[in-house]
């Protein structure tokens, strides 16, 4: 019997749950002998897992050097840079996937029979472009590890055309869209409750402002209720929100759900929403996951102007995009909510679960590797 071919995924997050990561694992585990490397336990079907331990940080840049921009050093220094390459000396791969900007020279080191395809989970360079002096000090890092690193890759995806398009603009390559949409869920839309159930789920940032979203139903005109479902990335600003949901009926904070369970329990609700003020410029061009994961859950979506978020709600008839990311903008657009009105979003997000699932978006990424490999046998 002939030998499958080996892959390895590399991504330094919890791969368990990576949901982006998880569905490469997902597909590429029927077709190859795939080993992971990443925080955390064994994801379900890979021959081997090289846990990263927790206290082995992928982002422990040393200063001095960024100072001296000696920005080879700073990055082969890092401690899961090092781990990294301990844990896979000697190793050998037919095709590896490297999840994000930091794991992609790694992997390009290991020199892999048919290839890399660098998965770009964000525009790294202005990943958090609102702090100047991390702009003016650590864009230089990243633009140095992109053009010297990831433009050596055999392939490239990204989450957003418009990270896409700033991938080629700077570094001259294009890398293909891969949305995060959500696999098909086998849901029908429940009736319109009264209050209408507005929700939002993903994490609990300072930086996504999610106040903002509280203000505006707890003000709203309207008789409409708002649940989060929150992890605690910064526990102080959670905190800051659970406060102020003592002092209205209409908004709560509650615990996290398994990805796994998520898009049934967000089923129960009526509109999902998202108000993301573009702080940075990977907010601005932000196509999360959470907007998959509503239309899987058959839900009514309510956006700010985001401009990928905002097309696919308005291409698709799937709820209301809010003027501009003011508490006020959000609020008049809940206000214009009815139950008839939600009735057809809810509607419109059923019959476009199919065109919308993340089957589809897999299938790219099975194109390419595919693709890599055809190619290197040839």
């Amino acid at each position: 019997m002939t030998a499958r071919p080996t892959m390895l995924i590399m991504s330094y997050s919890p791969l368990t749950g990576d949901a982006r990561v998880l569905k490469q694992i997902a597909r590429f585990t029927k077709d190859f002998d795939v080993t992971t490397l990443g925080y955390g336990d064994a994801p379900e079907g890979v021959v081997e897992h090289l846990s990263l331990p927790r206290e082995i940080r992928y982002n422990d840049l040393d200063g001095k050097l960024i100072t001296l921009k000696r920005y080879r050093k700073a990055y082969w220094r890092l401690s899961a840079v090092r781990w990294s390459r301990e844990a896979l000396k000697r190793r050998k791969f037919d095709v590896i996937i490297a999840n994000d900007v930091e794991a992609v020279p790694v992997a390009v080191k290991l020199r892999p029979r048919y290839g890399v395809l660098a998965d770009l989970h964000e525009y790294s360079p202005r990943l958090h472009d609102d702090n100047e002096l991390w702009f003016q000090r650590i864009t230089p890092w990243f633009d140095w590890v992109v053009r010297t690193y990831v433009t050596k890759a055999a392939a490239w995806t990204t989450v957003s055309e418009g990270l896409a398009a700033e991938y080629e603009r700077n570094f001259g390559f294009h890398a293909e869209l891969v949305s995060n949409a959500t696999p098909y869920h086998d849901l029908r839309p429940g009736a319109v409750s009264s209050p209408i159930r507005l929700v939002h789920s993903g994490a609990g940032l300072t930086n996504r402002q999610l106040h903002l979203m509280a203000e505006a139903v707890a003000t709203a005109d309207a008789d409409v209720t708002l649940d989060f479902y929150l992890t605690a990335n910064h526990p102080a600003y959670l905190e800051e929100l659970k406060e102020y949901a003592t002092t209205t009926d209409r908004v709560r904070v509650l615990d996290p759900v398994p990805y796994a369970e998520l898009v049934t329990t967000l089923n129960s609700y009526d509109v999902g929403v998202f108000l993301l003020p573009p702080l940075t410029f990977n907010y601005r061009h932000a196509l999360p996951n959470k907007l998959f994961d509503f239309v899987q859950a058959r839900l009514g979506i309510v956006v700010g102007p985001s401009p990928e978020m905002a097309g696919y709600v308005e291409r698709y008839g799937l709820g209301a995009v809010a003027s501009d990311f003011t508490v006020e903008a959000l609020r008049e657009a809940i206000e214009k909510l009815t139950p008839e009105s939600v009735a057809a979003f809810k509607q419109h997000a059923h019959d476009s679960a199919r065109e919308l699932e993340g089957e589809r978006q897999v299938e790219k990424w099975d194109r390419i590797i595919h693709g890599l490999v055809a190619k290197g046998r040839r």
